[in-house]
């Protein structure tokens, strides 16, 4: 190619800079040799052979090699093999007849060692040529010396290497990650910090960084936007989880690096854990905010607690209840046994408020001995009172202390957000009028600020009153609700829910008595009754030729901690001829999770009965897998809460699906309850769910009315109109 080019300039007219024209013909061989000489490098033609014998070389074989092209060729001196490092012959060899076998030109990097004895890197490019008999016979090439080349490469790598060190030793975390969320790279100290046993578990474990490691998954995306916006973040502090599920606070600092277009390649950055000193702020600021002989919140805490809640309830259309607490002759106590007794007394005290109280409620010491409630998330009066009852309960307790026996009281005061009041200073000060007038009206007691609350308190007595009878005058009704089968469209279970038919108020739902009977202990019976009921009624069912369906019956916790439990189902089962298999006992998410190894082994108790578990309202509590998995349940049974809205809430369809995949993969059947629309159907059936229960199919309805459904002779649009569903 080269040697026609130049041919063609041969045969060229040159044109002088005046316009005339230049005739004399191109040296050709001139301008190939001095092309050849200087060349920074070598050109040769060489045999095929075991040596190959070099025949020509250009002068540019002085500085390659140090070697005159005449000690070169025909090996006069030494040959070119010779000079090529024995380490590199048979790579170079292998290359070389690689592409002579398949007629291709080849590229080749060696080693040689020069006529001064130093060694250097050179490049070789060749292809093989054949004589006129069509054999392979010379190889014309090119060789070059790379070594400054190879040197940088030598630099280039010793700093990767040196980077690498930095990289794998630093005691920081280091990072580089998506803008989606995922690690591309990460060195040892990320995953110390993370708990992985090392970077390449951590990158393969962290697929979704915003939901595996962020507690609060939105820190992900402020972090996300801060970059957008600024390109870098600095001091960024959140919580993350460890492998081992526990929670750490770090520190991150990064920068997004860009592609040359201006988007984002991926971020990197550092991540210090700072879990140590987050701890030391959070115990100043305990110290600050919280009472030092209780350790309960403090006035100045209080105030706040209070603010958040009305604003809370202000968000959600609901009520905030402040409930003051006085103790009964305190003073006489404390003055008369000293102060070191009234000091244990308190402590006492604040143990049994915070026994009363949910985990969202504010349990605070105002001073002296008064202490002050705040409940949040009240639906109506009913619930405030519950837990005013139970303080008052649970206060009057004697007190035993070196063998002395103190009897307690307190009187209590009530305020309510919104109707007394919008301000903490406000509600306080009604509830602390009306804990006057409760000792006014002879300690030990309740008022509230407002003459409807008195009101709502006599209705509950007189109900709690007429409760007492409701079992003796066989005042009680089961209903049933029926489950369908999604895979088949059949009534395959019923729920059995109670109703008290009160002569007074007529046909009263469960929420508006249960926790009545649960406070006076009435559960225990009535929970005995339902259960012989439903037991009763479905073999009556199965008597009557019906279609064998499981019949759920609710267990209130306080039934569940009784110690006769257990023999209370077997004599029901025994009493109506009912195989176990055909009843199940249904238990909240959020009670399973308290005191989840004991209530286990009562759960293996029952599933010796040969009687199916669900847990029932899953998604409101707190499961954790660790101890679900390890639970005999045979059902979950989704919350109406999610169901209600899957067909318009991306947020609830993404936890019913999760619900429904974590239940298969618990090898669990999954129930959704609430089904009320052709579309909550559609979307259930479409994921998966194994049984539906709710109005679309049946409201809750009389023995009778379950017994036409299974009979198949119902009417109605959203009645079951056989045991089939259609």
């Amino acid at each position: 190619m080269v040697l026609n080019t130049v041919l063609k300039l041969g045969s060229a007219r040159k044109v002088a800079a005046d316009g005339t024209d230049a005739d004399a013909p191109l040296d050709v061989t001139r301008l190939l040799t001095t092309i050849t000489d200087n060349l920074v490098g070598m050109i040769y033609r060489c045999r095929v052979d075991a040596i190959w014998t070099m025949e020509y070389v250009s002068d540019g074989c002085h500085k390659l090699t140090g070697y005159r092209p005449d000690e070169l060729v025909f090996n006069t001196r030494v040959s070119y093999d010779q000079i090529t490092l024995p380490e590199d012959r048979a790579q170079v060899s292998r290359t070389i007849h690689a592409a002579l076998e398949s007629n291709t030109s080849f590229e080749v990097e060696y080693r040689i060692q020069r006529a001064d004895g130093r060694v250097c890197w050179v490049l070789e490019r060749g292809v093989g040529i054949r004589n006129e008999n069509s054999r392979l016979a010379w190889i014309e090439g090119y060789i070059q010396d790379i070594s400054d080349r190879m040197a940088a490469n030598e630099m280039l790598r010793e700093a990767v290497r040196r980077y690498s060190s930095i990289f794998e030793h630093a005691t920081e975390g280091i990072f580089q990650t998506t803008p989606e969320g995922r690690y591309l790279n990460a060195n040892p100290a990320l995953a110390h910090i993370y708990g992985h046993a090392s970077a390449d578990a951590l990158i393969e474990h962290l697929q979704d960084i915003s939901r595996q490691l962020y507690v609060l998954p939105e820190r992900r995306a402020a972090f996300v936007n801060l970059m957008q916006e600024h390109g870098a973040v600095r001091n960024f502090e959140s919580q993350v989880h460890r492998m081992d599920g526990s929670v750490i606070w770090i520190s991150e600092n990064a920068r997004a690096v860009m592609n040359a277009d201006g988007s984002v390649q991926f971020f990197e950055g550092t991540v210090v854990d700072i879990t140590e000193r987050k701890q030391h702020e959070a115990e100043l600021e305990y110290q600050a905010n919280h009472d030092s002989l209780t350790g309960l919140p403090n006035r100045l805490l209080l105030g706040d607690r209070i603010e958040q809640a009305i604003a809370k309830a202000h968000r959600e259309n609901m009520r905030v209840a402040v409930v003051f607490v006085d103790l009964d002759h305190f003073k006489l106590i404390n003055d008369s046994l000293g102060h070191h007794i009234g000091d244990r007394l308190l402590l006492e005290v604040a143990d049994r408020l915070m026994t009363c109280v949910r985990s969202h409620d504010t349990v605070a010491r105002q001073g002296g001995d008064e202490f002050v409630l705040v409940l949040t998330e009240q639906h109506d009066a009913d619930e405030t009172l519950a837990i005013v009852n139970r303080l008052l309960e649970v206060i009057s307790k004697p007190w035993l202390h070196d063998g002395q026996e103190y009897g307690l009281g307190c009187s209590i005061g009530i305020s309510c957000y919104p109707r007394d009041g919008d301000t903490p200073d406000a509600l306080l000060r009604c509830a602390d009028i009306a804990m006057y007038k409760a000792k006014s009206s002879g300690r030990s007691t309740y008022h509230a600020y407002t003459p409807e609350l008195n009101q709502a308190i006599s209705e509950r007595l007189e109900l709690q009153n007429n409760l007492r009878h409701a079992l003796e005058r066989n005042e009680f009704r089961v209903y049933y609700q029926p489950r369908v089968d999604v895979a088949s469209g059949r009534i395959i279970g019923a729920e059995a829910l109670i109703r008290w038919d009160c002569p007074v108020k007529g046909l009263i739902p469960p929420d508006s008595f249960i926790s009545i009977a649960e406070e006076t202990g009435l559960i225990i019976p009535i929970g005995q009754w339902i259960l012989q009921e439903a037991c009763r009624q479905n073999r009556a069912w199965q008597r009557a030729g019906l279609p064998s369906i499981s019949v759920s019956v609710n267990l209130s916790p306080i039934q569940f901690r009784h110690t006769g439990l257990v023999q209370s189902v077997a004599d029901a089962l025994q009493q109506a001829e009912l195989h176990p298999s055909w009843l199940e006992l249904e238990l909240t998410e959020s009670f399973v999770m308290h005191d989840a190894e004991r209530i286990n082994v009562a759960m293996q108790s029952l599933k010796a009965l040969g009687v199916d578990i669900a847990v029932d309202d899953f998604g409101t509590g707190y499961s954790s897998l660790s101890y679900l998995k390890r639970f005999p349940v045979d059902r979950l049974k989704v919350d109406k809460s999610f169901v209600r809205d899957i067909d318009s809430d991306p947020d609830d369809a993404a936890i019913v699906r999760a619900i429904i995949t974590m239940g298969h993969a618990l090898g669990l059947k999954v129930v959704a309850e609430g089904v009320e629309t052709r579309a909550h159907l559609d979307f259930l059936r479409q994921h998966g769910c194994d049984e539906l229960q709710g109005y679309f199919f049946s409201r809750p309805v009389p023995a009778a009315e379950m017994e036409v459904l299974l009979s198949g002779t119902a009417t109605g649009p959203s009645q079951c109109t056989s045991p089939r569903i259609k």
